[in-house]
């Protein structure tokens, strides 16, 4: 991202901070009172935040009393002065979801997930987004409703690929994703495999570490998707 890629766009700037994060401070409602804690996060297609979250704790408690609830992104490490970096408040409501597509894109992401994912107290939500609020340094801050901050165009196609796009590069093109996380994205490390792919770029992850590489423009079908990978490894080789 440009230093002035947030003046020039603000909704992508942000969504892309949103996709890019794989944890989230999230605020909830205690008998009235704000209530924060640390919460591993996903997105769906069109960037609204998934969480997995079990019902014996106490932001699901708050949760099922009052949906409403925020969530705040921080991408401000490697700055000398955090407040200089950037940062992103999503407001909006968590609704409790069974949707299997979406809970294998969340565990994907958070491998050890998989491990608790089954279990009948946790449940998948996604949260209904109605307003974002970015600051991305001093003097840029900038109020986005939902209906620029999410991925309008329909992403159905891309998002019954996923699955086979996933296998297919994980089992058939390691060196092409390795290529991606170290030679486009400066990643060190040996074993990145792709947790997710949409619209604008796809998920990479080794072991705790994740990382986002986002596409030069926004690709809708599978085919699109393929040829902006072979684009990207084309790209890297070079």
């Amino acid at each position: 991202m440009s230093e002035t890629e947030p003046a020039q766009d603000p909704a992508g700037f942000a969504r892309r901070l949103l996709r890019g994060r794989d944890r989230a401070a999230l605020a909830t409602s205690l008998r009235g009172m704000p209530y924060a804690s640390l919460v591993m996060l996903a997105t769906d297609l069109d960037a609204s935040p998934l969480l997995l979250l079990s019902d014996l704790a106490q932001h699901s408690r708050n949760i099922s009393f009052d949906p409403r609830i925020s969530l705040l992104l921080d991408a401000t490490e490697g700055y000398p002065d955090p407040l200089a970096g950037p940062r992103l408040t999503v407001i909006g409501r968590a609704e409790a979801i069974d949707d299997k597509p979406l809970l294998a894109r969340f565990t994907a992401r958070h491998p050890a997930a998989s491990f608790y994912a089954g279990f009948a107290d946790f449940h998948l939500y996604r949260v209904a987004v109605e307003r974002g609020h970015l600051v991305a340094g001093f003097g840029l801050i900038d109020w986005i409703e939902a209906s620029e901050l999410l991925f309008a165009p329909d992403t159905r196609a891309l998002a019954a690929a996923e699955p086979a796009i996933l296998a297919h590069m994980n089992a058939d093109h390691s060196e092409a994703i390795a290529d991606y996380a170290q030679r486009l994205l400066g990643r060190a490390g040996s074993g990145w495999r792709m947790t997710g792919i949409d619209p604008e770029g796809t998920d990479l992850r080794r072991e705790g570490e994740t990382a986002r590489l986002d596409f030069p423009h926004a690709v809708l079908t599978p085919e699109a998707a393929r040829a902006a990978l072979v684009s990207l490894a084309e790209r890297a080789r070079r």
